[in-house]
């Protein structure tokens, strides 16, 4: 049991501990499978071709997105960084809000200081991306999402919730039960320390049992809605439910 007077408690994540219980899968469309195969084999390609092979990277996945950079390998097993526009100018702290807003009780906008004031969670766990990749033992802490939804207040229509990011493209959403999870952070911390730019912050998603595309970086606004609204890769054939080792074909 979590004791909410203490500004922090540790969680390590176990996927092995029991299934969700309310897993719904999907089935992923070819396209979806197909873009996922061409990643990891062009992932693969990128550790001996370098930035030529980046470039081709970028070509051949020019259909589904503008561009999907950071697709070579990085040394040791660490995390490869992704975006789905050309650009994202990084936002200090300082200037941060995350507006909550929908069918709320209360819309409220929560400055990066605010965040930092409510109290702390921290989870131990593997981040795993669709494509591959994992990087074991990452170190998060944040604000559990169910603890920022109490905060606001829900409506009794409320059945999910739809995210932003202030890349100004892509969104990610999860069933009202998901975002409920002791597993589920609006993190404000990372490996240790600040979240950096490349790694989506100062405040991203970070959802524990999903594989990496539901942990949407540069997190700018929380819509609470009446239903599921797919993201910007479940629109191009991801699964809307990515469970580890139960979606997009793997496990």
């Amino acid at each position: 049991m979590t004791d909410k007077a203490d500004p922090a408690y540790d969680e390590t994540y176990d996927k092995a501990s029991g299934k969700p219980s309310d897993k719904t899968p999907g089935k992923p469309s070819p396209v979806g499978r197909r873009v996922i195969i061409g990643m990891l084999g062009l992932g693969a390609a990128g550790i001996v071709g370098g930035a030529t092979i980046q470039r081709a990277i970028d070509r051949a996945l020019a259909p589904v997105s503008k561009s999907v950079s950071g697709l070579v390998p990085a040394a040791g097993g660490g995390f490869r960084f992704y975006s789905v526009v050309d650009e994202v100018k990084p936002r200090p702290p300082a200037a941060y809000t995350l507006g909550v807003t929908g069918l709320v009780k209360a819309p409220r906008t929560f400055t990066f200081a605010d965040l930092r004031a409510l109290g702390q969670t921290r989870i131990t766990a593997e981040f795993h991306c669709v494509t591959g990749w994992t990087v074991p033992g990452v170190r998060w802490q944040g604000v559990l999402l169910r603890d920022l939804l109490d905060r606001v207040g829900l409506d009794p229509a409320a059945k999910a919730l739809r995210f932003r990011s202030f890349d100004g493209a892509y969104t990610e959403s999860l069933t009202l039960a998901q975002a409920r999870r002791p597993d589920v952070l609006v993190a404000t911390s990372m490996l240790g320390g600040p979240i950096s730019h490349d790694h989506g912050g100062p405040v991203r998603l970070y959802v524990a049992p999903m594989y990496g595309y539901k942990s949407l970086k540069w997190l700018s606004g929380i819509e609470v809605v009446d239903r599921v609204v797919p993201g910007y890769w479940e629109e191009r054939g991801y699964d809307v439910d990515a469970w580890i080792n139960a979606s997009n074909g793997y496990g």
